[in-house]
């Protein structure tokens, strides 16, 4: 079996796909995390390698969690493949972590025959604990693959790739913008890319079509009003909350936790730069995934005093409290600490 990848570094998807043609299918896969586009493009891939023919009932069988059937498993591991040389069973969201019999479950994994491929595949919100013995045996027997967000390099090249097809281009900067706003999932990319490209009139898809047309992020309209206060542009950071709040889907809560966010990223970001650390330092510190935006969190919180952005994660706190306590008008109260964080970015309190 192939060694497990259980490290926290960013999957080089490409590098996986060239090792599952080279060497070909493995008996067995776990394969999960965040990425789920690439999850199922590698799925796919697998399951031309196994069944070149195409999928029949004979070689290939599909079971669901989140429970799963030892015996109709057992069952399905002994088949011998029909018209085709291997068979492949995909196992769609099973809890492996709340398996009901681990150890038969694992007798059965590790007894795969060479003739057959078993493979789990979960979506984003799972992650396999380590910390339960059969949950680590398991991931020793596996191929294990998380897959997570991609580097910029690749990803730009991939929402170019994708506008191509459409009969648009969008150069690495607007790119960079998209994945700013929207995110860094190719699956909420993809509805995005669609919208840009029926959208634009001309080839070139611009920053100012993305700022009109694509989604935002919480924490991309968080950053916009952050970076108008450092602006000292207070009346269009309080136009950006107005229009939020205007919105009936956004509720107060969740707006404070996104500006909340963004304040403590930037004090981060203020702790890193003074400290005359770089991009990958805050990265690791803050979880985040693209180089392009750690930079622009370096930047934007330059334009703040340390004591100003530490003040403000207090005040967002102090927020959170009354919202969740006093019952008071959470659209207000919002108002206010917003007034109260610009009140603090007027005050000459140290650089």
């Amino acid at each position: 079996m192939a060694k497990n990848k259980k490290d926290e570094t960013r999957l080089n998807y490409r590098e996986e796909l060239n090792k599952l043609k080279e060497i070909g299918p493995e008996r067995l896969y776990l394969l999960w995390g965040p990425e789920d586009y690439l999850r199922e493009q590698y799925l796919q891939q697998l399951k031309s390698l196994c069944l070149p023919e195409g999928e029949d009932s004979f070689s290939f069988k599909r079971m669901e969690g989140p429970e799963l059937d030892l015996t109709e498993l057992q069952i399905a591991i002994d088949a011998i493949p029909f018209l085709s040389q291997r068979s492949l069973i995909e196992l769609r969201e099973i809890d492996i972590n709340r398996a009901k019999e681990p150890e038969r479950l694992l007798e059965i994994l590790r007894d795969i025959p060479d003739y057959c491929t078993v493979v789990f595949t979960n979506n984003p919100g799972f992650s396999p604990d380590g910390r339960l013995k059969h949950v680590k045996a398991l991931r020793e027997l596996a191929h294990e693959i998380k897959f997570t967000q991609q580097s910029d390099d690749m990803l730009v090249n991939w929402i170019q790739r994708r506008f191509r097809a459409a009969g648009k281009h969008i150069s690495p900067q607007a790119a960079q913008r998209l994945v700013f706003v929207s995110g860094d999932l190719m699956n909420g990319l993809i509805p995005e890319i669609d919208k840009l490209s029926a959208y634009a009139k001309t080839e070139e898809i611009s920053v100012e079509d993305i700022d009109k047309v694509a989604h935002h992020l919480p924490e991309a309209i968080a950053f916009e009003m952050t970076d108008r206060i450092a602006k000292r542009e207070f009346d269009k950071a309080m136009q950006v909350l107005d229009e939020l709040l205007a919105d009936k889907a956004n509720e107060p809560i969740a707006i404070l936790a996104a500006i909340g966010g963004q304040m403590r990223r930037l004090y981060a970001a203020r702790l890193v730069s003074d400290a005359k650390r770089g991009v990958s330092e805050l990265m690791d510190v803050m979880q985040i995934r693209q180089d392009f935006i750690a930079s622009q969190l370096i930047n934007a919180a330059r334009r703040f005093s340390l004591a100003q952005l530490k003040r403000a994660v207090t005040l967002c706190a102090e927020t959170d409290y009354q919202m969740k306590s006093s019952g008071g008008d959470a659209k207000e109260l919002l108002k206010e600490l917003l007034l109260r964080i610009m009140a603090g970015q007027t005050d000459d309190v140290g650089s």
